[in-house]
């Protein structure tokens, strides 16, 4: 009898980085990184297709801080051009704060209202600062993606998101190495032969493969790693990220097609390893479902406010339109939906720009130990040692009382 175990596989708790000798400080790498080879990030970032994390608003915020959001695709065709327009048509506001002359910022232009000191009146002002580090297409407009899948419209849909200027498409399914996926690959590539297209979500090589033959320009690597994902225990299916990251890496390696990780993202150290296990950028849900840019419901419970954070494998994002995503298009009484995900909240946790601090500033601390200077050498030249249960334990705080 065949042995039907191929190899182990690992998560991002089974590893840890190895260091090396570094002369890198973190305040002097660079996030920079490539989407597609047409298309590069600031940071690398991107906000999750899902109906709870990424609207126009959210696509704003993180494109203002160099990443980019791709617009969910449970509504109708017009509410998602229009939210892609939103986003194409920003206006940043620029700050008047200086001396026509010297240039320099001066406080004492301002006119301060009775009761309001001029230092207040210049701070006022500060909000409206410019993005230099702001993710823009050639015309200087925010970059914005958008979420398609499997529907009797998608086609009519992939028009009205070009003609809204959408920068890059992602073919979003729950199973990318399907035929369906390559064959609408294959249709919106002859149609629209320089539109970037997403494609995924896979975890292996041979997918990786497959779809970079039918003009796949990105792959989005993730099957139930995410928090409100049940894919792996309703249908038994998935690989570990690290693993899964890794084995996609060895059909992308050598050429330009890059690698989205997507899922399972808890901590800064995360996105560390996801890069390094060799993804160009990271897509994450949970982290922004509970930022005030976020498009879900607020939550009042037990005093403390939280939002919601609802999977698209649930039954309720089927139910508003995830169904194709799931292969369940035909199923139209909801009692026959079979649910790959779960509905939840999250705690309230403030603007994105903070949360995104903190990642940013993990990412630079693991390349300043790992003495990369950019998201390449990351990839390239890192080592992971496999860890066990104890050095999980031992890898978090410990034998303290948190006060924090």
């Amino acid at each position: 009898m065949p042995n039907k175990i191929t190899k182990e596989a690992l998560t991002f708790d089974d590893v840890s980085l190895i260091p090396r000798k570094s002369s890198v400080l973190p305040s002097e790498v660079s996030l920079k990184t490539q989407l597609t080879k047409n298309i590069s990030l600031n940071i690398p970032f991107l906000s999750s297709a899902m109906d709870t994390v990424t609207e126009s608003q959210m696509a704003i915020a993180i494109a203002k801080e160099g990443g980019i959001g791709i617009i969910h695709k449970n509504m109708s065709i017009e509410a998602q051009r229009k939210e892609i327009e939103k986003v194409k048509t920003y206006k940043f506001q620029k700050t008047i704060n200086t001396n026509g002359d010297t240039n320099e910022q001066k406080p004492e232009i301002f006119t301060a209202k009775q009761h309001l000191e001029k230092s207040d009146a210049y701070k006022n002002a500060e909000h409206k600062e410019d993005f230099p580090n702001a993710c823009k297409d050639l015309n200087n407009k925010l970059r914005v993606g958008a979420a398609v899948s499997i529907d009797i419209d998608t086609i009519e849909r992939v028009e009205e998101l070009v003609k809204a200027h959408v920068d890059i498409l992602v073919i979003d399914s729950a199973h990318g190495h399907s035929t369906r996926i390559i064959e609408l690959i294959k249709k919106i590539k002859t149609k629209y032969p320089n539109l970037d297209l997403i494609a995924g979500n896979i975890v292996t090589k041979e997918a990786a493969l497959d779809l970079i033959s039918v003009g796949a320009d990105c792959l989005k690597v993730g099957i139930g790693p995410g928090s409100i994902c049940t894919t792996r225990i309703v249908a038994g299916v998935g690989v570990p990220q690290i693993t899964a990251i890794c084995d996609v890496y060895e059909a992308c390696n050598n050429t330009n097609i890059c690698i989205i990780a997507d899922g399972g993202i808890r901590f800064s150290g995360d996105v560390v390893k996801a890069i390094a296990a060799g993804a160009d950028s990271v897509m994450i849900g949970n982290l922004f479902a509970g930022t005030k840019e976020s498009p879900s419901e607020e939550i009042i419970y037990n005093g403390k406010k939280f939002k919601s954070y609802v999977g698209m494998g649930s039954i309720s994002a089927m139910k508003r339109g995830s169904k194709s995503r799931y292969f369940q298009l035909e199923n139209n009484e909801p009692k026959k939906l079979v649910p790959e995900g779960i509905e939840g909240m999250v705690p309230y946790s403030g603007k994105l720009k903070d949360i995104l601090t903190q990642l940013k500033g993990g990412l630079m601390s693991g390349m300043g130990y790992l003495g990369a200077a950019t998201i390449s050498d990351l990839k390239i030249n890192s080592k992971f040692v496999k860890i066990s249960h104890s050095s999980l334990k031992e890898s978090h705080p410990h034998d303290v009382f948190s006060i924090t």
